[in-house]
């Protein structure tokens, strides 16, 4: 992998707070992040449909079942959901998640018939899915249940016949946010129900305060990695803002306690390192409907019990994981010893992989490589040995990409190229999912890698980091380094600060179970300083013990972290990258 590391440009003369709000159009005066200052529903196409028919189901008394999904996004939406509906008077609502390893993704024609047969609903409301879910709907139809899309995946070249549909991806849809998650979404839903509600003088959406479900929609916009536009920024905020004041649901406040997070300190980093991983293990590893009923417990303590069952999910997705990254670095050591020409794409498969865990195997592998990654898994865990030798069975691919390359476009070619391979196939630019029997793994993997190579350039293979350059010998100090991490919310398109510069090892060791974390201290210029500084999985960084001894100065990517040991606090830096000079 060839790395670039650039700074953007700021104001040199600024304190370090100002220069790095300033590199990103931001001044002090910015962050107020308040609720008046989010874009209103009435933007939203489809939303009066989508009112009147939740409005005609209240009052009609009939039975709704929310559609969710098995991330942490399609949690967080199917929670506030079901708990939003039962506030403003929802005589019966309940919930079904398809289960990733019996029914795939969103509503399909399946799930439409389970829900039918499990609660005969009147109407069906999915929540972060549904967009394409065309054989669904007409199976729902069929059925005599009426359809409520709120979903924010790209749309298709045609909607699904649903009774109402919002999104803010679909055509003609003017609300200005664009990147808002499927939590988000639903949020924007349940707040016109709720206004509309408060105009026909209900007294109960009176008294409902919306800003409670604010902690859900911030670990989902978070957790679901999408852009932190203007809107989101004050949704991620607000939610921050209430966890910190204590103001979170007893659900969240569990996964914080399981995590050993104090919800005073916590940051949106947290979200996606912390708690979304929690609520997304139950998804990968068993059924998601365990992280919905600890985000919808009333209780602490159920909360917590229910939280502690997640923790031990994620510490099995943990162990899963690591042993699958073990088994890919092995493939991609043959691979590369039997290619002479450097591949543009990686595809992975291993019959005895986990399909809960493919996704984020394919996102460590990108990390490591820059190169899009699809990784595959057995889409069922009883193919038979003749199933085996034959390749006559079904597996599933989980893609991750790389800036510039459009992961569900590219599987659209491939799709157009080869139509008898791909069975189904959806995503985004950076993340995408598909199917395809295992006999055609081989002819699917040389048509993707020639794709690649038609759309690619040189510069796209070059994984540029681009940082704030570098501190200043008195920004190394706890209160700058605590201060950089709660002046905003940071997250995907709006990076938090990092910074590089070059110094001189003056110790180091190996640390942890398996000795592969290193722990560094390293002198500043003039050697004026001492700074302590930490490297987790050199493995990852494609660094070996041998390389480590050999470490006499480097040139580091790092962010200031705060680091408390025996009740003292020391600024420690976060390795991002590292490199010998």
């Amino acid at each position: 992998m060839t790395s670039l590391i650039t700074r953007r440009f700021s104001n040199p003369e600024l304190p370090i707070i100002e220069r790095v709000l300033d590199s990103r159009g931001l001044k002090t005066g910015d962050l107020s992040f308040s609720l008046n200052q989010l874009a209103g529903y009435q933007a939203l196409k489809g939303i009066d449909q989508a009112v009147a028919m939740l409005e005609f189901a209240i009052r009609s008394q009939q039975r709704i079942v929310i559609i969710g999904d098995f991330d942490a996004d399609g949690a967080t939406s199917t929670a506030l959901a079901v708990d939003a509906l039962q506030q403003l008077g929802a005589h019966w609502v309940h919930y079904l998640v398809p289960n990733r390893f019996e029914f795939g993704y969103g509503l399909s024609s399946a799930i439409a018939q389970l829900a039918y047969e499990q609660y005969q609903p009147d109407l069906l409301v999915t929540v972060d899915n549904g967009i394409s879910s065309f054989e669904g709907v007409e199976t729902a139809h069929e059925l005599g249940m009426k359809v409520l899309v709120t979903d924010h995946h790209l749309a298709a070249d045609s909607l699904p016949n649903a009774d109402a549909i919002v999104n803010p991806n679909q055509p003609d849809c003017l609300f200005p946010s664009k990147a808002a998650c499927g939590c988000a979404v639903v949020f924007y839903v349940m707040c016109a129900l709720r206004a509309h509600r408060m105009n026909l003088g209900d007294e109960t959406a009176k008294n409902l305060n919306m800003a409670q479900y604010l902690d859900l929609v911030a670990l989902a916009t978070v957790a679901d990695v999408v852009p932190l536009d203007r809107n989101n920024q004050i949704l991620v905020e607000q939610g921050l803002r209430r966890i910190r004041a204590g103001q979170a649901r007893p659900g969240v406040q569990a996964l914080l306690q399981v995590a050993k997070r104090q919800a005073p300190l916590l940051t949106s980093k947290d979200f996606g390192f912390a708690l979304g991983p929690r609520l997304n293990a139950a998804g990968r590893m068993d059924d998601m409907s365990i992280g919905i009923e600890c985000l919808l417990s009333k209780e602490f303590t159920r909360a917590v019990h229910i939280a502690e069952t997640l923790d031990e999910l994620n510490q099995d997705r943990k162990s899963v994981e690591g042993q699958m990254q073990k088994e890919a670095l092995k493939i991609l050591e043959t691979t590369s010893l039997s290619n002479e020409q450097e591949q543009a794409t990686y595809c992975l498969y291993h019959p005895q992989w986990h399909q809960g865990v493919v996704g984020l195997l394919a996102s460590r592998i990108k990390e490591k490589l820059f190169r899009p990654v699809i990784a595959f898994a057995p889409a069922s865990d009883d193919v038979t040995n003749e199933a085996l030798a034959s390749g006559e069975f079904e597996i599933k691919g989980s893609g991750r990409s790389i800036p510039g390359f459009h992961m569900r476009d590219a599987l659209d070619l491939v799709a157009k190229r080869l139509p008898h391979v791909l069975q189904k196939f959806g995503g985004h630019a950076m993340a995408a999912g598909l199917s395809i029997q295992q006999k055609h793994l081989k002819e699917f993997e040389t048509c993707f890698e020639q794709v690649a190579r038609d759309i690619m350039t040189a510069d796209m293979l070059v994984n540029e980091i681009i940082t704030d350059g570098e501190p200043n010998y008195e920004d190394y100090n706890v209160h700058i380094a605590r201060q950089l991490k709660f002046v905003a919310p940071w997250g995907q398109n709006f990076p938090e600060p990092i910074f590089d510069g070059e110094f001189d090892v003056i110790n180091y060791r190996l640390i942890g179970s398996e000795k592969n974390h290193l722990k560094l201290t390293l002198a500043s210029k003039n050697h004026h300083r001492y700074l302590d500084a930490i490297l987790f999985s050199i493995e990852r960084h494609g660094l070996s013990a041998q390389d480590v001894s050999n470490l006499s100065r480097v040139h580091i990517v790092f962010d200031l972290d705060v680091n408390e040991f025996r009740g003292q606090e020391n600024v420690q830096l976060m390795i991002r990258h590292l490199r010998s000079i």
